[in-house]
């Protein structure tokens, strides 16, 4: 076999500068700016391509192995026992990673996504191609684009992750007032490996069920699991969903461990049949309290607690239906125009209407067939006869229907 050549590029300096690549180079971050392998690449940039593609896939994987090492030892370890990847113990044991093993690792602990991990690979091959063909091999200018490009976008321009910890979210919902996870530990959740998020949302759960500490912590840490509800990667969701229905073992779903699922939006990962059963109970104390106006001063804590738990949304459909249709007929109300109220042609509960209205409008769509259901129901039919109550209803229709919806 022929031994592989590099030549100089024929690639002209202009065709370099036209393709972006210059300004690229000025988006790497500024400590690695500095480094000697950086300044090299600018320098054989326009007169040997293929070395300065190699040269900044090789600042990519060695900038990988460092922000593997600081997004933690303990999640590199646990990502390379669990995908058969080599043993991680000590940063020196990171730094002799090969380039495979390095983005499988940095994929495996969330530090790249699946589309990045494959351009990453996809810009190594490149580089394989450049130092190991038979023949002789020169970087065009889509190679040159496409490795610079890559390696920049993905790795270089971007700073590590902050490795936050549990012991940072505690610092923070234990204070004794209501307070908010920063939007800065949030980017640093978002950004941390599934072992991480998986860590402090066990952590935030335990603490929201732990009725030893006071009522503020508890709150905070299931805003806290709210917060970070819209961040936790799928992967890390179903092992946080798992923990959750291995917590609440074979006994009913209570009230406060449904509002803890509901923030965490982990209902869907809890077994069914006992979240049926919770609605099934709750739609109960719904018929005690009634639908009537005269319940009115009752809506507001029944309802509160609906929303804590997730609303209609989360609500088997079999059971769903009973919740609508509760709702409907406290929304319509009924004849009015006597009494202290002769002015007003419909009696309703003036705390649950507006809220029954916003849960609709909300839900959309996915209660249209629910409301037509009700619309059926004999008493409903019986007070929609007069216009004002006929009225009310088709601002609930209104609400559900596919072209308000859109």
């Amino acid at each position: 076999m022929a031994k592989k050549q590099l030549v100089p590029a024929t690639t002209s300096a202009k065709m370099v500068v036209a393709s972006g690549v210059d300004e690229l180079l000025g988006e790497i971050r500024k400590e690695w700016q500095a480094k000697a392998l950086i300044t090299r690449v600018k320098s054989l940039l326009n007169v040997d391509p293929s070395s300065a593609c190699q040269r900044l896939l090789n600042a990519a994987i060695h900038d990988l192995r460092d922000k593997i090492i600081i997004a933690g030892l303990d999640v590199a370890q646990e990502a390379a026992s669990q995908n058969g990847l080599p043993q991680a113990k000590k940063p020196e044991e990171i730094h002799e990673y090969s380039t495979t093993h390095t983005l499988d690792l940095a994929y495996h602990m969330g530090l790249i996504s699946r589309a990045e991990w494959r351009r990453l690979k996809r810009a190594y091959d490149i580089r394989k191609d450049l130092e190991h063909e038979d023949d002789q091999y020169e970087a065009g200018i889509e190679d040159i684009v496409y490795v610079f490009r890559t390696c920049i976008e993905i790795v270089l321009s971007k700073d590590p992750i902050s490795p936050v910890r549990v012991v940072d979210v505690k610092d923070i919902i234990e204070s004794p007032s209501k307070v908010l996870l920063s939007k800065e530990l949030l980017d640093d959740f978002e950004g941390a490996p599934d072992k991480r998020q998986l860590e402090i949302a066990k952590f935030l759960i335990s603490v929201s069920r732990d009725q030893k500490k006071p009522d503020i912590v508890r709150q905070n840490a299931i805003e806290a699991l709210r917060s970070i509800s819209q961040i936790v990667r799928k992967s890390a969701r179903a092992q946080i969903g798992q923990y959750m229905q291995e917590l609440l073992k074979g006994a009913p779903i209570d009230l406060a461990d449904m509002k803890i699922a509901a923030a965490a939006e982990l209902t869907p990962y809890l077994k069914q049949s006992r979240v049926k059963a919770f609605f099934e109970e709750l739609h109960t104390k719904f018929v005690q309290v009634g639908s009537r106006w005269t319940s009115n001063d009752q809506h507001r804590k029944l309802l509160d607690d609906f929303d804590d738990v997730g609303g209609l949304e989360v609500v088997p459909p079999e059971t769903r239906s009973k919740f609508v249709l509760w709702m409907v007929r406290c929304f319509i109300g009924e004849p009015g125009g006597y009494g202290m109220g002769r002015n007003r042609n419909v009696f309703y509960s003036n705390i649950a209407a507006p809220r029954i209205r916003e849960a609709f409008q909300q839900a959309g769509v996915l209660i249209h067939g629910d409301l037509e259901q009700a619309a059926k129901d004999k008493l409903v039919k019986a007070a929609t006869t007069d216009t004002h109550i006929a009225r009310r209803m088709e601002m609930l229709r209104d609400l559900v229907s596919a072209d308000t919806s859109a």
